[in-house]
């Protein structure tokens, strides 16, 4: 078969992956070995996900995949690549863990996908890939077409095509596409309106945001540089209050961030929406210098995570808005003074924020009534008495209830308790890290956990990466512990 027949062939291939897209079975395109090379460079963006049948948290992704592919018809193309039956194109590409996603530019890897995994992610992370880096503007039509937007813009007024100034913006927006709009022009008229004079660029807020307390449009000062350019978005791109969103926040949490949670819809009720966050903008400008960020979310966007870390239950839902602190070491605090429309209680809980007053919101379990056993339960409001107590050595296991590891450990991990429990300077403990807040220094991602805290040094707990045999632990606790071990009333001399 000639090179022609096979390309026919291969191109016939397409046709039918194309067509059963066409006919409702799926939006994306199912790609194999034999079309892979030929398909990829039809499209000047396009999403692969590489996949295998089996992987849970492919299965997890697919619908959410699908719905995107969808919604994105017309502008970016997704498709899917089956690992287990298209080996060579995977192993091309390096796949080696599912799923891996991977956005292709004209047939070309351009990047790994590292945005959101939900359908609204998708399609906003994708949107942004679409098209050029930057959009070019030719008229002022296009400027307010391009700064009217759900998200905030960056643009770049420009005196020539070769300005030293456009190429340094426009390679900062290849960078950053994924993340932010981009778009530039090179005739400087455009900007008058916005008081530019001189090359220079504009960050623009979004309008369903604007608001009297902080200006819509912030100018860039100084030369433009990738790093000026990262450090401008970086320090004016969320505002004083912006909207906290399931794809956003990541990013707005790595500073101490103040959230106020109602029912906020800015494409049903954009007025409503502003009308709790005119409030808390006001209040917020009053404490703008003092390091915290404040932000406004939809309740129902962020209610199993409200449950789930700071108690909020059925019985207190109200149009009112429901307002919490999380600084960026965990600790997490939550107004219980009913929000005022003057402001007044919020600015109350500020200043006893700002001055140290505050309680910590701390999730735990109720104290045990007895708590005698060989191993001790430790929940959250009695982890600093018995974990932190300056006297003991203590071994303690964070675990979940439905976790089977756990379930597996547990008869050893009880023995482990009955051999020690005559020794007067050693607690072997166990928290609930799925109902008690974890504290800080102790790194919980996955169950079982456990760490060791040693008399003296609580503030340096040492993370167990050992086997859990009863033999094991013993074996290490020989090593780390304060005084000799007293296993079964018999003292383990040194």
């Amino acid at each position: 078969m000639d090179n022609f027949m096979l390309r026919g062939v291969l191109c016939l291939s397409a046709l039918c992956v194309l067509s059963s897209a066409a006919r409702g079975r799926s939006d994306a395109l199912e790609l194999k070995d034999a079309d892979f090379e030929y398909i990829a460079p039809e499209h000047e963006t396009l999403l692969v996900k590489f996949y295998a049948p089996w992987c849970g948290h492919c299965k997890k992704l697919a619908p959410e995949f699908e719905t995107a592919a969808t919604r994105l018809k017309g502008t970016v193309i997704l498709a899917k690549v089956d690992c287990t039956a298209n080996t060579e194109t995977c192993k091309r590409y390096g796949v080696t863990g599912y799923p891996t996603l991977k956005i292709f530019r004209n047939g070309q890897e351009s990047s790994s996908y590292d945005g959101p995994r939900s359908a609204d992610g998708i399609v906003n992370y994708m949107k942004k890939q679409a098209g050029p880096d930057s959009v070019p503007l030719h008229s002022e039509h296009d400027l307010e077409n391009f700064i009217n937007n759900f998200d905030a813009s960056i643009v770049g007024f420009f005196s020539v095509t070769d300005s030293s100034q456009l190429s340094e913006f426009l390679k900062g927006a290849s960078l950053m596409r994924g993340s932010f709009r981009f778009a530039h022009t090179t005739d400087l008229e455009l900007g008058k309106k916005y008081e530019v004079k001189y090359e220079s660029m504009l960050l623009f807020r979004p309008p369903r945001l604007s608001s009297k307390f902080e200006e819509s449009v912030v100018h860039h000062t100084g030369p433009l540089s990738i790093t000026g350019l990262r450090r401008f978005i970086r320090d004016n791109i969320f505002g004083l209050c912006p909207h906290l969103t399931k794809e956003n926040k990541d990013s707005l949490r790595k500073r101490d961030l103040l959230t106020a949670y109602y029912d906020l819809d800015y494409l049903r009720n954009p007025k409503g929406s502003n009308y709790w966050r005119n409030r808390v903008l006001k209040v917020a400008s009053k404490f703008s210098s003092q390091g915290l960020l404040y932000s406004v979310a939809n309740r129902n966007d962020f209610l199993e995570e409200l449950e789930v870390e700071f108690g909020l239950g059925a019985s207190d839902a109200t149009e009112l808005p429901f307002v919490t602190i999380r600084t960026r070491t965990g600790n997490k605090y939550t107004m219980r003074e009913e929000f005022t429309r003057d402001g007044k209680s919020l600015e109350n809980f500020l200043e006893d924020y700002f001055s140290g007053r505050l309680k910590r919101y701390v999730k735990s379990e109720p104290v045990p009534a007895k708590n005698n056993g060989a191993v001790k339960v430790v929940v959250a409001d009695t982890f600093e008495e018995i974990v932190s107590d300056p006297e003991k050595d203590v071994l303690i296991e964070f675990y979940a209830p439905w976790c089977g590891h756990c379930k597996k450990l547990e008869p050893k991990y009880t023995e482990l308790g009955e051999r020690l429990y005559s020794d007067p300077n050693i607690v072997i403990a166990k928290m609930d890290a799925t109902a008690n807040d974890v504290p800080q220094g102790y790194d919980v991602q996955g169950f079982p956990t456990i760490y060791f805290a040693a008399a003296g040094r609580t503030d340096e707990p040492k993370r167990y990466e050992g086997a859990r045999e009863v033999k094991d632990f013993i074996k290490f606790l020989k090593l780390e512990a304060s005084r000799p071990l007293v296993l079964n009333g018999v003292k383990e001399e040194l």
